[in-house]
């Protein structure tokens, strides 16, 4: 009798108890009417879940809530924010991107994570501190970091060219210059036409043009000189120099001559397509996207990664993907609905809820094999399980497109490349910080400084001109951008 009485009192306590998951803190009750709660993102190309898509369900019940996700397309999203703002009437919790954060964070709208944060172990355990950090004044922190892989990006080149024509791998900005030249003027497909393109990229100076503008000293978009902030455009001596680089590489045929009006894929398109030598791209982009077309239109292509060239003073720079955007708690939503949301988020960074955002379900949109392996269902392709943690949240996680049944080469093919970049990373000391005048004005000025750009690489103007453009750029508004942005870096730090 008196085990029967243990057994039921056992029983009654983990029915009362809250229910508490491996991998963090407490994740909901299991009392209870399920809390309503409705989340906002950004969504792509197909578009969000359906409102009864398995996933939801499986949060629903582990969390004892009623998750209602509304998915909004991209090109509308901002615009979606604004109304909401004016109305104040926004969701539980929701995607923010970087403007709107920096600009709205001391409004009030945003739960200040910071004094409970701790409490969440797998949040702090899968999301680097300093994602928390970015964009936020000290011992503050507004939201989530959605997480950006910092050093994804690598230049690749045609290593089957550079042995064909019997060239190395090149290491400096000159050996880079040479090698690309090469690729132009010496007919590495073999066609007998002078219809190739050595280095194919577009108009970015802090961006697809890093590599090399960095190798200059031109900063990753501002850099910190006596204490301020400086932007590139003002980078006077730093821009002449990598100026009068590229306006050789232009005028020798190294570079794609349609550098200026290069939008979008055009680089890339060229890079399939068998034309161009050196391009940039992502790892993971490369292995789905960019290899198998290419292979099929040139078989004995051989694609590898290389290092960014190194400058004239021993600089070697890649391009970054910062955190810019978070995930937010609405402050106006009840106390215990904000710690809800924190469990839910928790558990979808544990080891099994970030296997479902990720994988999806076993039996589903995966199979398990004897031998320890994973095989990919067709569901997966169809369902998607994946998206919320492609547009929504997700660990810090460089290989976040590498599923479980992907094979270990190829996660150690896309690592590699991605510790390869991060090896020259050049951080922004401002990145995140908003100016005004910027917002209002940068545009422009910025387009008129480009235009001035452009006319000094394919030898319409002098060098020197940049001097005069810099002095426009701050007569325009780089003087206001440049003040308020040194107000915003001495708030934050």
């Amino acid at each position: 009798m008196m085990t029967r009485r243990i057994v039921i009192t056992l029983l009654i306590t983990i029915l009362m108890t809250t229910i508490v998951f491996a991998g963090g803190g407490r994740q909901g009750t299991a009392e209870g009417a399920p809390m309503d709660i409705e989340l906002m993102t950004n969504s792509y190309v197909g578009g969000g879940w359906p409102d009864d898509f398995m996933t939801i369900r499986h949060l629903n019940e582990m969390l004892n809530i009623n998750l209602k996700i509304t998915w909004i397309p991209a090109d509308n999203y901002i615009e979606r924010l604004n109304v909401m703002a004016a109305s104040r009437t926004f969701p539980d919790s929701y995607f923010t991107p970087q403007l709107q954060y920096t600009t709205w964070q001391d409004t009030g709208i945003f739960v200040d994570l910071y004094p409970v944060i701790n409490n969440y172990r797998n949040l702090t355990t899968h999301l680097d501190r300093s994602g928390f950090e970015v964009m936020n004044p000290p011992s503050r922190y507004y939201g989530i970091p959605y997480y950006a892989i910092e050093s994804r990006d690598s230049l690749y080149i045609r290593q089957d060219w550079l042995n064909i024509l019997g060239l190395q791998m090149p290491d400096t900005t000159e050996d880079f210059l040479n090698v690309a030249r090469a690729f132009a003027t010496r007919d590495p497909d073999g066609n007998g036409r002078a219809d190739t393109i050595g280095y194919t990229t577009s108009l970015a100076i802090t961006d697809t043009l890093f590599y090399i503008s960095g190798a200059f000293g031109v900063p990753n978009g501002w850099k910190i000189e006596n204490g301020r902030p400086v932007p590139w455009q003002t980078s006077v001596n730093e821009m002449k120099a990598f100026l009068t680089f590229m306006n050789r590489m232009y005028t020798e045929d190294a570079i794609d001559r349609d550098l200026v009006i290069n939008r979008g894929q055009d680089p890339q398109n060229k890079f399939v397509s068998g034309r161009a030598g050196i391009f940039d791209n992502n790892p993971m982009n490369l292995h789905t996207i960019i290899r198998p077309p290419l292979e099929e239109n040139v078989p004995t292509a051989v694609i590898v990664p290389m290092r960014p060239p190194m400058g004239p003073t021993g600089l070697r720079a890649s391009k970054t993907y910062a955190i810019s955007n978070k995930v937010v708690i609405n402050s106006s939503i009840p106390v215990n609905k904000q710690t809800r949301i924190l469990e839910l988020y928790d558990y979808m960074l544990s080891d099994e809820g970030y296997d479902i955002i990720k994988n999806g379900f076993e039996g589903v949109h995966y199979q398990s094999n004897n031998d320890g392996t994973y095989s990919m269902l067709p569901r997966f392709n169809d369902d998607r399980p994946f998206i919320i943690s492609t547009w929504f949240i997700r660990r810090y996680d460089p290989i976040i497109q590498i599923r479980k049944w992907d094979s270990r080469e190829l996660a150690n093919e896309i690592s590699a490349a991605i510790n390869n970049a991060g090896n020259y990373i050049v951080r922004n000391p401002a990145h995140g910080l908003v100016s005004q005048t910027d917002t209002r004005v940068g545009v422009n000025i910025n387009e008129r400084l480009n235009e001035i750009i452009a006319r000094i690489i394919v030898g319409e103007l002098n060098v020197n001109a940049y001097d005069a453009a810099a002095d426009d750029w701050l007569r325009s508004g780089g003087t206001a951008i440049i003040n308020e942005i040194t107000a915003e870096y001495n708030r934050m730090n």
